[in-house]
């Protein structure tokens, strides 16, 4: 720091003029300011010098790392006077209390199992310190079996808290999600079983502390795995509201799911993983190769909703990123369309619109995000978008065994992964799957499909499978039912998340 320090704010940052340099501190990214000590000395021009008296405050911010990593930084304000100081730091604090989206109290949920059992670890050194510096309460529970989290949810007082945070992996997540999305049903007197049901957004926002094996969520909505990135999301009250979509069978809800929903090769993954789980992390490595060269392909129908309202395309290049336009205008494009239907100008789900696929596939994928991830920095959908009230449906079909790896490879770069003969995809709002050897009791369904839609199989003829079914994947979740109907409720939970930023440059300051 130079030796004296003006300091002023200007639309929302504190600006700090030096001899030598200068930095500026947005107001909205400041966790905390506290008086400095300073001992009568401070450091100037490689040199420690004496000032006759010195008063100087410590703002602790955020600071912009490489790859949308955030860190904890402090910068230190002089000050010739203690009056103007005392000052600086009153305003400052005034400031910071205006700031009503930053939460006060929080409920934690560690799953000190998940991913390599460093959950409790990860919170104790990385959040914890920040939580405490931010004068943020929180009540911990420390989770000891599966679905504590979730039932948890369905029965605590809910009201003295500002939001929850889960610290684990994509399945910790998930727990959360489902006690959060229930409770607010209940609550609401929603019947969660009706695929129609207009579900009711909850009004406490999800933290993710990132401790799984893959954390897709965490990386696909910060852009980065890093524990200490998600805290200080959570600190600054950051605010992302998110899709959900609804997964029924025979109006029984089964799951909600936020990244993929996959029949076919995830779902063989994800149900022979289940099987070999003494293996560790590296279970889906052993089973993805295995998946891969037993090479099975499906026979089924997909019929969906295309999403006219959104303003995007699944293969437009444009990612969903903070402040995403598409996401805001495809949001206010729908509601006007919902606005519509409400009062009879037009229906709301119009026979013509819907579209049938059939055929053989070697995977069928749904994906609400990107579902990023270290491996795929990518995702399965570039350009998939978090809030825009729909689903890329992402169709593979039945190819050779070369070509499906060369779109696997796809998922690693930056290569067009959909720029394939045997690869559909489409931007939906909702879409129905029957196996083609789905039982008497997915009949409804069936017979549901047959009266609404038309086929579209030309140049795929029908053909004879061996009778079999794979399973879905869901959010890492296993589903047995080879027949189910799904749902994009636009926008349903919100996280303390801003999305990914466009550039994420380093600040000048250290």
């Amino acid at each position: 720091m130079g030796q004296i320090c003006i300091a002023s704010v200007r639309n929302g940052h504190l600006i700090e003029d030096t001899t030598r340099d200068a930095c500026s501190v947005p107001v909205s990214e400041i966790i905390a300011v506290e008086e400095t000590d300073v001992h009568g000395k401070h450091h100037s021009s490689g040199k420690w010098q004496k000032m006759e008296k010195p008063y100087a405050f410590t703002v602790h911010c955020v600071k912009r790392a490489r790859r949308h990593r955030w860190k904890w930084a402090q910068v230190t304000f002089w000050c010739p006077e203690e009056q103007l100081c005392h000052l600086w730091l009153q305003t400052l604090r005034e400031m910071l209390e205006k700031l009503t989206s930053r939460p006060k109290h929080l409920l934690v949920f560690i799953n000190p199992f998940g991913g390599k059992g460093q959950g409790k670890r990860i919170y104790e050194r990385k959040v914890a310190p920040l939580f405490t510096l931010a004068s943020i309460t929180t009540d911990i529970i420390v989770t000891e079996h599966a679905n504590q989290a979730k039932e948890t949810l369905y029965e605590i007082n809910m009201e003295k808290y500002d939001g929850i945070v889960c610290v684990g992996g994509d399945g910790m997540f998930s727990e959360v999600l489902h006690g959060l999305i229930g409770r607010t049903q209940r609550s609401a007197g929603v019947d969660q079983n009706h695929p129609r049901a207009v579900l009711v957004p909850s009004s406490l926002r999800i933290g993710i502390i990132p401790a799984g094996s893959t954390d897709c969520v965490c990386y696909s909505t910060v852009g980065t795995s890093d524990a200490e990135t998600s805290a200080l999301h959570i600190v600054v009250g950051d605010s992302l509201a998110m899709d959900v979509s609804s997964v029924h069978h025979n109006s029984t809800l089964l799951r909600y799911s936020v990244s993929l929903l996959g029949y076919g090769f995830y779902g063989d993954i994800i149900k022979d993983s289940e099987k070999k789980r003494w293996l560790g992390l590296a279970r889906y490595d052993f089973s993805g190769l295995k998946t891969f060269l037993s090479h099975h392909c499906y026979e089924g129908t997909v019929s969906f909703l295309p999403a006219q309202h959104t303003v995007g395309s699944p293969r437009d290049g444009k990612p969903c990123r903070a402040g995403c336009f598409v996401c805001r205008q495809s949001r206010q494009q729908l509601e006007d369309e919902q606005k519509k239907a409400l009062y009879g100008l037009e229906a709301a789900e119009d026979v013509e619109e819907w579209q049938v696929v059939c055929g053989k596939f070697l995977a069928i994928n749904a994906t609400n995000m990107s579902c990023a991830c270290r491996r795929s920095p990518r995702g399965l959908s570039p350009a998939a978008h978090l809030g825009d009230g729909s689903s890329d449906l992402i169709l593979i079909r039945k190819c050779s065994r070369f070509n499906f790896l060369r779109f696997l490879i796809r998922h690693t770069n930056q290569q067009d992964q959909f720029d394939f003969t045997f690869v559909e995809v489409y931007r939906v709002k909702k879409f129905q799957f029957t196996s083609k050897h789905v039982e008497d009791e997915d009949s409804d369904l069936k017979e549901g499909g047959k009266k609404r839609f038309g086929h579209i199989c030309s140049g795929h003829p029908s053909c004879c499978c061996a009778v079999s079914s794979s399973s879905w994947n869901c959010d890492g979740e296993v589903l047995h039912s080879p027949a189910i109907e799904v749902r994009v409720h636009c926008q349903l939970v919100r996280l303390f998340a801003r999305g990914i930023e466009e550039t994420a440059k380093p600040d000048s300051h250290s």
